[in-house]
């Protein structure tokens, strides 16, 4: 009988728990929810964007894109304006207070990064973004 088959969703849960817990102990001290940060990054990159955008990049469905940005609002992380091209729709922007906590936010991030990756050297991690890219392309 041959060697038992690894599953590689084993691996993928257990980084998607691990991860989850860790950023979220840090991210929770900002007074922000590990399913929210994800809309942060996406405005630390590109200010000014409406929430079809912002749900469509981070392939996420429209109801829970708008309910993280309306609680990120209530938080004061955020601010929604309505679209002067689209009077339906909003562009949402960071707060000064978003803004402030940006480092703080990257640096919990980088963390996460340095703990997953620690075992690795630079031509594996390297390979690692690679076959990830083409894992989420496929799906």
């Amino acid at each position: 009988m041959g060697k038992k088959r690894e599953h590689i969703g084993r691996y993928i849960s257990q980084i998607y728990r691990k991860g989850n817990s860790f950023i979220s102990k840090g991210l929770n001290e900002l007074g922000i929810g590990s399913g929210q940060v994800m809309f942060l990054l996406e405005l630390y990159r590109q200010d000014g964007r409406n929430q079809e955008e912002l749900s469509d990049v981070l392939n996420i469905d429209k109801g829970t894109t708008a309910r993280a940005i309306k609680k990120l609002e209530e938080q004061g992380f955020l601010i929604r304006e309505k679209n002067i091209d689209d009077k339906r729709a909003y562009k949402v922007y960071l707060t000064d207070k978003s803004k402030d906590l940006k480092n703080d936010i990257y640096a919990i991030m980088s963390s996460w990064e340095e703990v997953i990756t620690s075992n690795l050297d630079k031509e594996e991690s390297e390979n690692m973004i690679i076959l990830l890219k083409k894992i989420c392309s496929a799906i």
